[in-house]
């Protein structure tokens, strides 16, 4: 969806930037999220993931009652304590890691995050240090 000229201006200027991706929330029919605002294409663009459409009860195509504002609120993904040791005892991974697009290290966190048993835990973080060394894919990827 594209975003009217008018709502940028005051997210721009809630954000204090205008480059760079943008946190804001809202509501779509009344059903809150969370989201980020993107520019592609030289257009800023809000993304309506499937979540997003069907906890609103919309469907592509539909006209629905948006409300959206800037979101201050803090989204690190802190590193999972187990993940940071093994990288601290590998220094050609964490090299690595450091040169990866936050993106990548944030997808890399947030999974190794969600896990719930240690053995999970443990299992994928081998995963993703050998990943990191170009020995295994992990999360759906081939070497970084």
């Amino acid at each position: 969806m594209l975003v009217p000229a008018a709502v940028l201006k005051g997210l721009f200027k809630e954000a204090g930037k205008d480059k760079g991706h943008i946190p804001i929330r809202g509501t779509i029919n009344d059903h809150p999220f969370t989201q980020t605002l993107v520019k592609y294409s030289g257009k800023w663009r809000l993304y309506l993931n499937t979540p997003m459409r069907r906890g609103s009860g919309s469907d592509v195509g539909d006209t629905v009652n948006m409300d959206i504002r800037f979101d201050p609120a803090d989204r690190t993904v802190k590193m999972h304590p187990k993940l940071h040791s093994a990288l601290q005892k590998n220094k050609k991974a964490n090299t690595i890691f450091s040169q990866l697009p936050p993106s990548r290290q944030k997808e890399i966190c947030r999974y190794i995050n969600h896990l719930k048993t240690d053995e999970s835990i443990n299992r994928n973080i081998k995963k993703a240090i050998d990943f990191l060394l170009g020995r295994e894919r992990f999360i759906g990827r081939d070497k970084p």
